[in-house]
């Protein structure tokens, strides 16, 4: 079962350019040129997964710039590519935030983003944290998109999302977390990771 809210899932790398080149050989699908993000330092691609959702391959703008790599869903701290969270789209986020924290889990603050399109327009959007300090990716974040079209509106190519499962030494806390935001994930005790199986011209391929 895939959650019905999903927005899209954040595939990163240290370095965009390998990590686009390397996506497109693994699938036979070439993801579009997202843009950058104002004042973070990262550049995307994106590709559709089916319906209202999508994945995003985010990286450094400048993957050799001489300042280090950004903070960003933890580029700074990869050595290769990891699925390093998954977003979802509650109706109301406000609401969805002040339940979580009655309930136990604080997502953190809602905070504005935007991103800079390819051809010069201005999307802006609200999030909370990706929270990879508690849970390494695996509780998700919140995203409000405002008034700015949702990027499956746009000419995405398409690799329709088979599965998402997450993996946690501690299920129970992370479950805990999810019910908190009224969300669903399949989990099973390991090592911290996202997996997520996607059908490709190429056959079925695993992100983690």
């Amino acid at each position: 079962m895939t959650e019905p809210l999903l927005d899209h899932l954040v595939y990163a790398a240290p370095d965009i350019d390998e990590l686009v080149t390397a996506f497109a050989e693994r699938t036979g699908v070439k993801p579009v040129l997202g843009g950058r993000h104002v004042g973070r330092g990262t550049r995307n691609y994106l590709a559709g997964l089916g319906g209202n959702a999508y994945l995003e391959l985010i990286g450094p703008d400048d993957p050799r710039a001489p300042e280090g790599k950004p903070a960003t869903f933890g580029i700074d701290r990869l050595t290769g590519p990891r699925l390093a969270a998954w977003v979802v789209r509650p109706p109301d986020i406000e609401a969805t935030v002040a339940r979580a924290r009655a309930e136990g889990y604080d997502p953190g603050d809602i905070g504005p983003l935007s991103r800079r399109t390819p051809d010069g327009t201005l999307l802006e959007w609200r999030l909370t944290p990706n929270r990879g300090d508690r849970f390494d990716g695996l509780a998700p974040a919140l995203i409000d998109w405002l008034a700015a079209p949702h990027p499956t509106t746009n000419d995405l190519p398409v690799l329709p999302l088979v599965s998402l499962r997450g993996f946690h030494p501690d299920p129970a806390a992370l479950l805990a977390a999810l019910r908190a935001l009224d969300v669903e994930l399949d989990v099973a005790e390991g090592a911290p990771a996202l997996e997520a199986v996607l059908d490709t011209p190429n056959g079925p391929i695993t992100l983690r």
